[in-house]
């Protein structure tokens, strides 16, 4: 779909939108390869034993198809949400892609989200089936009489107090499935995203939200696909970044996909598996670059084929920028979007559009601009709200029966975004900060509303305030400010408590890792949390504890 181009005039000069009236995500991602040529290798499954397992287009297809032959066979229709709890499997992309095949709507989730995270979500949506893993499927046993549409449960490996086996019963069914006529418009995907006011919201995505992916992902590697093009990234596939990324563009576009887990993000694993597999592409998160930086020399660098690093989700930051250059021989692509409407800016060094510190210009086929609180674009210089404009193909349908959220997403036809940013005289777009109380923390958006509700939960808590505290890897840190009830100490057991309560409830990325106890949280005379207060706090702290260190 991009063009290539030299330069980034003569790219956005060519570069004209193709959206057929007639789409699906799993023609597309899918069947296309798996008709002209089957053999063509679509996943390579590195399992945590070293084992590697390689995936084909035609094998990856006629396990989709045995799984839409199932869901049909169990009611699902055209419409229902069907769930997937699952870490980076060839089963992830299994369910994927059978369920839009089906004209279903795929629910992505988090294995590690706790009980009352997938307990707000598979009930919102209204999920009729799961597929998950024993781990996963232990947490639903918990919440399951609270969700009386959830009819099916399927894991996948073995079965688990009440659910049934997914690769027995995929094994019963049929190989041949043709996929539902769908349009662009007509809904294939949602994915729960954290506002900082009440529980997270559904944003609902079209068919078309892939081709939508596509001009950013070719961009920020530049001119996907070329010869020997294999792509991989640590994020979990259940995210934006992970799914839209990485995982259903490369299988558009024939790129074949790395698959493996990580328990926890370990240099030196990373490394080997970059190594071993010969990876030539990869998405990185800043805070997982940053923890690559800081373990050292990379072990082997001779040995390293990588052509492109992509990174997003949260600032780089330029000694991370220089130090790749130095120590990979690669200026690694930035990018930036959201979840509601995903790589919308970013870079690409072979068309010299890169510089240090900026997230880079708008993505070919997309407008992009920073406005003011009328919706007026704002001269270079000057700091207002990053926008996008509407139509855009990557653009969400809309808040999951959310209308009234929906429409506060928009200052005329300008989609806001929630970020601070400002433009420079030659068009660069700079990140500058959030507008309001959404914390980044390793690449994850995270609502303090949710983990507040959470802390609140805990029997000897009677007020929580959750803010972002900066952290040179992360880029925040989450810190939560707590007034214990009457009678009861604040100590390091209870904060303890504290932080298990919400890692084990809610999810393991939603924790705080600093648990300050108050004697009283300021609100506002409509009873909600200042958090502003306690924001500017640690804020005044992480500036401390940083110049403390520089002296030491």
């Amino acid at each position: 779909m991009l063009p290539f181009g030299r330069s980034y005039e003569e790219i956005t000069g060519a570069f004209r939108w193709r959206v057929p009236p007639a789409y699906n995500i799993a023609v597309d991602a899918c069947e296309k390869w798996a008709t002209a040529e089957p053999d063509r290798v679509a996943l390579i499954h590195v399992r945590s034993d070293g084992a590697v397992d390689r995936w084909s287009y035609g094998r990856l297809a006629g396990a989709a198809h045995r799984f839409s032959n199932l869901l049909t066979a169990r009611g699902v229709k055209r419409g229902d949400r069907v769930a997937i709890l699952l870490p980076q499997s060839p089963e992830t992309a299994i369910a994927h892609l059978g369920i839009y095949a089906m004209a279903a709507v795929a629910l992505p989730l988090a294995d590690l989200f706790g009980v009352e995270a997938l307990a707000y979500r598979l009930g919102d949506a209204g999920a009729r089936a799961v597929v998950t893993n024993r781990a996963g499927a232990a947490k639903i046993a918990e919440i399951r009489d609270q969700l009386p549409e959830l009819e099916a449960v399927f894991t996948i490996d073995g079965v688990f107090d009440g659910t049934e086996d997914f690769h027995r019963l995929l094994a019963a069914a049929s190989d041949r499935f043709e996929a539902t006529s769908t349009g662009p418009d007509d809904p294939a995907l949602m994915i729960y995203t954290s506002g900082t006011t009440g529980p997270a919201k559904g944003a609902l995505h079209g068919h078309r939200v892939l081709l939508g992916h596509l001009p950013g992902v070719q961009f920020a590697h530049e001119f996907l696909p070329q010869p020997g093009d294999l792509i991989w990234t640590p994020a979990d596939w259940a995210w934006a970044g992970g799914l839209l990324n990485i995982l259903l563009p490369s299988l558009s576009l024939g790129v074949p996909v790395v698959a493996a887990r990580f328990e926890r993000f370990d240099p030196e694993a990373v490394w080997r598996l970059v190594i071993d597999q010969g990876i030539r592409n990869a998405f990185i998160p800043p805070t997982a670059l940053k923890l690559l930086r800081s373990a050292g020399s990379v072990p082997d660098r001779g040995l390293l084929r990588l052509r492109t690093v992509g990174s997003g989700g949260e600032s780089l930051g330029r000694d991370t920028y220089d130090w790749a250059q130095a120590e990979l021989g690669i200026t690694i692509n930035e990018f930036y979007g959201q979840t509601e409407c995903n790589l919308v800016v970013g870079a690409c060094a072979a068309a010299g559009v890169t510089r240090a510190g900026a997230i880079g210009k708008p993505t070919p086929g997309h407008r992009v601009a920073v406005i003011d609180a009328s919706g007026a674009v704002l001269p270079p210089g000057e700091t207002g709200q990053i926008a996008v404009a509407r139509p855009d193909p990557v653009m969400f349908l809309g808040y999951w029966r959310k209308p009234e959220a929906t429409a506060a997403k928009f200052i005329g036809d300008w989609m806001v975004t929630g970020d601070q940013g400002m433009t420079d005289e030659d068009g660069y777009i700079y990140f500058v900060g959030r507008d309001d109380d959404l914390i980044t923390s390793a690449g994850y958006r995270i609502g303090p509303s949710e983990i507040e509700d959470c802390i609140c939960g805990h029997p000897a808590v009677a007020l929580a305030a959750v803010v972002g505290k900066p952290d040179p890897i992360r880029t925040e840190i989450i810190k939560a400010f707590v007034k214990p009830k009457p009678g009861v100490t604040g100590d390091a057991a209870l904060a303890d408590e504290i932080r298990r309560h919400v890692r084990n409830r809610l999810a393991a990325h939603e924790y705080p890792r600093e648990v300050d106890f108050v004697r009283d949280i300021p609100l506002t005379t409509t009873g909600k949390v200042i958090r502003r207060f306690f924001r500017e706090q640690a804020r005044d702290e992480a500036a401390a504890e940083a110049r403390a260190k520089a002296e030491s």
